[in-house]
């Protein structure tokens, strides 16, 4: 079966895109969209793909709405968040617990380094996120999400606001500039105590399939997590997680997620697929 796909260039992902892994049963149309997440909004809203990678957020969103889509136990992109949240130093100091009443942008709200982002200010550090005023850029992934925040003017850019004075902190983006300083001061140790408090790392994308696939096609959606994950398993600087730390990380993500109120209600792990998927795990 020929699937149309939507899948990064990552090292965990080289030897299926590639060819290096072959399978007898399924062969892959890989759609071309730089950078990958421009092909996030026409999967949920049109249902372009068949096998298509999704941020956990956005597919968190997209069950919410009832999108017909299910997860695979399969990660590609895994990372510490603390280094994507940047000050500017000329402004004076600012530390994540100064960040109440203050202006922060954002390229949307809804991106997954955002929401983890603000999960670890609002539980670690004691930040109200509502009293922030929050600048964003981009509308959502999922057409159905009201955003009720404050858009920037059109023109504007992200990270020339920040050195303008125009907002007091950015997230999620990866800046060098001498001016800007990261808004966690030894990212690092941040990252790693909190991975050593939750037992796992934050999750940043995932793969699902179409839900006519995985209902109609069982022997093809193994067959797509079997490629995943041997794809995965050829590169040692591939995404690692057992299935109790991917189980944690969700966990935690659908936590935040449903306190920002970017879902209305915190689904279990087990809700996120379906019995075939779930059994892949």
């Amino acid at each position: 079966m020929r699937l149309r796909a939507l899948l990064g260039d990552y090292p965990g992902t080289t030897a299926l895109k590639n060819g290096s892994i072959k399978s007898d049963l399924v062969s892959f149309d890989f759609a071309d969209y730089s950078p990958t997440h421009k092909g996030f909004k026409p999967m949920v809203r049109e249902a372009a793909f068949d096998v298509s990678e999704l941020a956990i957020v956005t597919c968190l969103m997209a069950k919410s709405f009832g999108k017909p889509m299910v997860l695979l136990p399969d990660v590609v992109v895994a990372r510490g968040q603390h280094g994507y949240a940047f000050y500017n130093a000329k402004k004076g100091t600012l530390t994540p617990s100064d960040l109440n009443g203050k202006r922060v942008g954002i390229r949307s709200f809804t991106t997954t380094t955002g929401a983890w982002l603000r999960g670890i200010l609002a539980n670690d550090y004691g930040v109200d996120l509502d009293s922030i005023d929050w600048v964003t850029f981009e509308d959502a992934h999922v057409a159905e999400f009201v955003d009720t925040t404050k858009r920037a003017p059109a023109g504007k850019q992200i990270v020339q606001m920040l050195l303008d004075g125009e907002l007091d902190a950015i997230l999620g983006e990866k800046v060098e500039h001498p001016d800007l300083r990261p808004l966690f001061a030894d990212v690092a140790v941040e990252e790693k105590a909190w991975s050593a408090k939750h037992g796992s790392s934050p999750i940043n994308h995932m793969v699902v399939v179409s839900a006519d696939l995985s209902r109609n096609h069982p022997d093809v959606v193994r067959e797509v997590h079997r490629l995943l994950r041997e794809s995965a398993a050829a590169a040692p600087s591939a995404p690692r997680f057992s299935a109790d730390e991917m189980r944690r990380s969700l966990q935690t993500i659908t936590h935040y997620v449903a306190q920002q109120k970017l879902i209305p209600r915190e689904f279990s792990v087990d809700d996120l697929f379906d019995d075939l998927t779930r059994a892949l795990i």
